[in-house]
């Protein structure tokens, strides 16, 4: 009798360990008194039984259970056990929170402006913190969703441009554009290397040539150049009137007709003379051999 007794202590203490290793393992300790506090949501975001309790980062319970509230459709009762040492203002409430890689956490958000606070029992509203992710989703989404047809659209009109022959024929010739100026560019940089800088000095000989040239014309009286340009003319005039005249020689040479007509009387002997001459050259040279008086040759 006393073997089955030791036995059956023996079972109950080792299922009295289990449970409260399962417990514990869970984050729930019997040994430790709690408070129980109710929270709605009207969505959970995953949150599973268990799950911790946080209050300004720090646990101060766990997620004792969840169930659906049938009497008002939409909301969701989760019951958390918090150390009996914490109480809860009125006016707090709780939010949710996922981590990057899913797990969902409850946050206690306190009212520490209340002077009163909760009793066991009593319910807390909760809500979801989307975070950075969950806002972004919700926020792009449906403009992504949106922007999507016009997407597709602008898609199908690309591949229809990329499949037209002339856009080919456009890059081809947009490639030669672009091998014409890069080699014009290098005729440009060869000639301004090389041919700007001789034009610069020619330029710059020019400028100073004409500053002398300015220097001098400068220096010029033209008020004295004017007056023997002046003289000169006159003297011009009275040489053409003087010519135009018949008073002098020259007047008279320049413009009697009978000197004209003596000249050409003259130039007209003088022709026909040299003519005869070389007709009849015997008329007008006699040489003998011996050294004879010639004979007078008939004419």
């Amino acid at each position: 009798m006393r073997k089955e007794l030791k036995i059956g202590i023996a079972g109950i203490a080792a299922l009295a360990i289990l449970i409260f290793g399962i417990n514990y393992l869970k984050g729930i300790n019997l040994l430790k008194s709690e408070h129980y506090y109710n929270v709605d949501f009207t969505n959970v975001n995953g949150l599973t039984k268990s799950s911790p309790v946080f209050s300004n980062g720090f646990q101060v319970g766990i997620v004792k259970d969840i169930s659906y509230d049938y009497s008002r459709p939409g909301h969701i009762v989760v019951g958390i056990d918090i150390d009996e040492a914490f109480k809860m203002p009125v006016g707090s409430s709780a939010e949710l929170v996922s981590d990057m890689l899913g797990n969902t956490k409850m946050d206690l958000l306190l009212n520490h402006k209340a002077t009163t606070y909760l009793q066991a029992g009593d319910t807390i509203l909760g809500k979801v913190n989307m975070g950075l992710m969950g806002k972004a989703s919700e926020e792009l989404v449906p403009q992504v969703e949106r922007i999507l047809p016009k997407l597709d659209s602008i898609l199908t009109s690309v591949n229809t441009l990329l499949a037209n022959p002339a856009l080919k024929q456009t890059l081809e010739n947009t490639a030669q554009l672009t091998a014409s100026l890069n080699s014009t560019s290098k005729q440009l940089d060869h000639l301004m290397k090389t041919e700007v800088p001789i034009m610069t000095q020619n330029l710059t000989a020019l400028t100073t040539d004409l500053k002398k040239i300015s220097g001098n014309l400068q220096q010029v009286d033209y008020a004295q150049t004017f007056q023997r340009i002046e003289e000169t003319l006159r003297n011009v005039q009275l040489l053409t009137n003087k010519l135009n005249s018949q008073e002098g020689s020259l007047g008279l040479l320049l413009n009697d007709p009978s000197l004209y007509n003596n000249l050409n009387s003259t130039m007209e002997n003088a022709a026909s003379l040299l003519k005869d001459l070389e007709t009849h050259p015997k008329r007008y040279v006699h040489f003998s051999i011996f050294g004879k008086k010639d004979k007078k040759v008939a004419e």
